[in-house]
This record gives C-alpha cells, sequence and structure tokens, in this order.
C-alpha cells in the first residue's frame, strides 16, 4: 500500500514539476510558487470539510510550518532551475539529492528495512541518477545547463528532502492539516519573494500560463496528500526513496511534448527504477 501512494506520488509531483518548469519560462520563479500554492491552498481547504479531520496537536503544526518554510525556498530554487537548463538534467539532479536526505534521517531513527528493500532503495538511487543521464557524453541535453543552474538543483533537493521528512514525522492524528500549515507559512513567504523580483512579467498574460501555473499547484497538493498517507503506511527509508522517482514522468513529458533528447542511459534508469520499485514491494 505505502510503495503503490509513494510511487503515485512521484507521478504527480513528476507532472507538477513540468507544468511549474514551464509557467516559470514566462514568469518569475517566486510568482509561480506563490500562486501554484494558493491554488493548492484552496483545494485542499474545500476537501477538509468533507474528510472532518480533527485539528492536530501543536507538534505537528510545527513539523508542517517547518516543511512549508523548506519548501518554497526548494521550490524557487527548483522552478528557476528547471527555467534556465535542461528539465532532463536538473529534475534528476534534484531528485537524487532529495532521495538521500530521507534515507539517511530514517536510518539515523533506526529504521531497518529488509535486506530485498534496501537493495531496492540503492537501485532507486542508482535509477534516479541514470535517468538523468549522468555519465553520458552521448546524450548531451537540447538545453545548455550551467554550473550554477545545477547547485540551485542540488538546493532545491535539500529543501525537497526536508520537506519529505517533516511530513513523515506529523502524526497519524493529523489528517491533512500538516499541510494546511505548510501553505500557510509558505504563501506569505513566496509573496515576500514574488514582491522583490525585478524580473519582468508578460504582458499581456496568457491564459496558458495561468493553466500550467495553477495544475502545477494543484498537481503539488494532490502529491503531497499522497506521500503523507504514504508515511502513514511505509518506512520515511523506503517511501521517500520511492518518492522521489518523480523525475521520470518529467523527463517523459519532456520528450514527448518538447523534443528533449532521451539517450541509452536514461531508457537505462527507467528499466533499473522498475526493478527497484519490484524489490522494494517484496520487500
Amino acid at each position: 500500500m505505502a510503495v503503490v501512494l509513494a510511487l503515485w506520488s512521484a507521478v504527480v509531483y513528476g507532472v507538477a514539476d513540468y507544468c511549474g518548469g514551464h509557467a516559470t519560462r514566462r514568469l518569475p520563479s517566486p510568482v509561480v510558487t506563490c500562486a501554484s500554492q494558493i491554488g493548492g491552498l484552496a483545494a485542499l481547504l474545500c476537501l477538509l470539510p468533507i474528510l472532518g479531520d480533527p485539528l492536530p496537536p501543536a507538534r505537528d503544526w510545527g513539523w508542517g510550518a517547518a516543511g512549508g518554510v523548506a519548501g518554497v525556498f526548494a521550490l524557487v530554487s527548483f522552478y528557476r532551475a528547471l527555467a534556465e537548463g535542461a528539465m532532463t538534467v536538473v529534475a534528476p539532479t534534484t531528485a537524487v539529492v532529495s532521495a538521500s536526505v530521507p534515507v539517511v534521517v530514517g536510518l539515523a531513527q533506526g529504521e531497518r528495512p529488509s535486506g530485498l528493500a534496501l537493495t531496492g532503495v540503492a537501485l532507486a538511487l542508482v535509477a534516479v541518477a541514470l535517468v538523468g543521464g549522468v555519465g553520458s557524453r552521448s546524450s548531451e541535453p537540447s538545453r545548455p545547463t550551467p554550473p550554477y543552474v545545477v547547485g540551485l538543483a542540488v538546493l532545491a533537493g535539500l529543501g525537497f528532502g526536508f520537506v519529505f521528512v517533516t511530513l513523515g514525522r506529523a502524526s497519524d492524528e493529523s489528517g491533512m492539516w500538516p499541510l494546511v500549515s505548510m501553505r500557510v507559512v509558505s504563501i506569505p513567504l513566496a509573496f515576500l519573494l514574488a514582491r522583490r523580483v525585478r524580473q519582468r512579467v508578460e504582458r499581456p498574460l496568457q491564459r496558458s500560463t495561468i493553466v500550467l501555473t495553477l495544475v502545477a499547484g494543484l498537481l503539488d497538493m494532490s502529491a503531497n496528500l499522497l506521500y503523507l498517507l504514504a508515511t502513514r503506511h511505509g518506512l520515511l527509508t523506503v517511501v521517500g526513496v520511492v518518492a522521489a522517482l518523480y523525475p521520470a514522468s518529467t523527463v517523459a513529458l519532456a520528450f514527448v511534448r518538447d523534443g528533449e533528447r532521451v539517450g541509452r542511459i536514461q531508457v537505462t534508469g527507467l528499466l533499473v527504477a522498475a526493478g527497484a520499485l519490484v524489490l522494494v514491494g517484496m520487500g
């Protein structure tokens, strides 16, 4: 159950990143982050009365707030990296870093997955790197990726990894409220960052840009919800790595819709990811 939920969260995260990355090619990344998160919060607030979750203790509000701070800086860094570099490089780089954080934290907290599951976790980390074409000279991305963009991708990965950890620390009784506290903190921060941006906003604003921004927010919130449920049914060490396979859907969309080249190493990475999921599921 946990692996299935985490896998679906990975798929939805990847599609959200694709939409957000394209929106930031026309709008500053803090603006896209702020607008998308407002849309996601609005959808969640409509869902909460249906779920009927009771208010959680202060501890869970705190974990959600901490995740919100890390998440907004991670998203701003990630969207800017996607806007200025190749998706097929930025997304996997971020994912490798973000996958490593919950693994380290989970093992430090005493989680001990089975040997089969740990093998799958290790393979998943390798798969994420391969999906990015790491070590391949024959599959150069169609867009140049400067070193500072790679640095932004690493910074985003650390932030996303911390978000994975904070959501995993929320108690089962908290329901979906940690996601609310995340957005209550992250939206004002994103708004302040957006006000400081001097980058010119396109005029007139295209409808497609608005749609991409709102869709990115809705999908990101949906992926967070799926991931939160996954952490309540499985180990952080395993769930965090499976969720970090989201570059697969981002790369697939970039290949199909944008014509970005995908080399043999990236295809191998997708196959390794499938094998990793089988091992994790069996373990």
